[in-house]
């Protein structure tokens, strides 16, 4: 057998591997957190000194940070409260309960003697972290990848910067993703779905790794 004939013969077992896939089933995938912004109608600026004292269970020191920090239990959630009246909510799970969030965060603040109405929120970014169910060729996909970078001397995942839908993807050699980026939860449904042919259709995924070679980080 010829060199270009065991090529092609490599190459063809290579898109076999994943021909009968069912990429739909094998979707994995979960929202880690949601973070929207919220801005208020305000007479003048908040007093978050105001706030502090009549609140018992909020953070407020200006001297490390600009912002009170407050906690809601149901639904889990931080909010960081500004005396412009613009606030940051982050630690949701569905981007469905910030407007119960917000509500119950508006209710403290009239509580405390301060009045703001009107909250617009504004869902600014979704975080989900996933399993593409195979092992990931990094080297390979720093190569064939358009948009990736992979220092592995610096952080032990490839980042991806998926143009359509907009989203960043951090990728390790064990097939975890984090996906990063996406305002809305069908955008992040869309892109990892995208993600996983992606990998299989340009070859860089394995069913083995050489171990010693492939290293990840395990927080997720």
């Amino acid at each position: 057998m010829s060199e270009e004939e065991g090529n092609d013969l490599k190459e063809g077992e290579g898109e076999d591997e994943w021909e009968d896939y069912d990429y739909e089933a094998n979707l994995d995938y979960k929202i880690e957190n949601v973070v929207g912004t919220v801005v208020v109608e305000i007479e003048e600026k908040v007093d978050l000194n105001q706030i502090a004292r009549k609140l018992p269970d909020v953070e407020y020191n200006p001297e490390r940070f600009p912002g009170l920090v407050m906690r809601i239990e149901k639904p889990r959630a931080t909010i960081l409260i500004f005396s412009t009246g613009k606030m940051v909510v982050t630690g949701l799970r569905k981007a469905s309960e910030s407007d119960k969030v917000v509500q119950k965060v508006i209710k403290n603040i009239k509580k405390a003697g301060i009045d703001v109405k009107n909250p617009v929120i504004t869902i600014q970014n979704i975080v989900a972290s996933g399993d593409l169910h195979t092992n990931i060729d990094l080297n390979m996909a720093a190569i064939v990848m358009e948009y990736a970078m992979y220092e592995p001397e610096v952080f032990p995942g490839l980042i991806y910067r998926m143009q359509d839908p907009k989203t960043v993807f951090l990728i390790f050699s064990t097939g975890r993703i984090v996906c990063t980026g996406a305002k809305e939860k069908s955008i992040v449904r869309e892109a990892v779905l995208k993600l996983n042919k992606e990998v299989r259709e340009l070859g860089i995924a394995k069913k083995n790794l050489d171990s010693g070679d492939y290293e990840d980080i395990s927080f997720l």
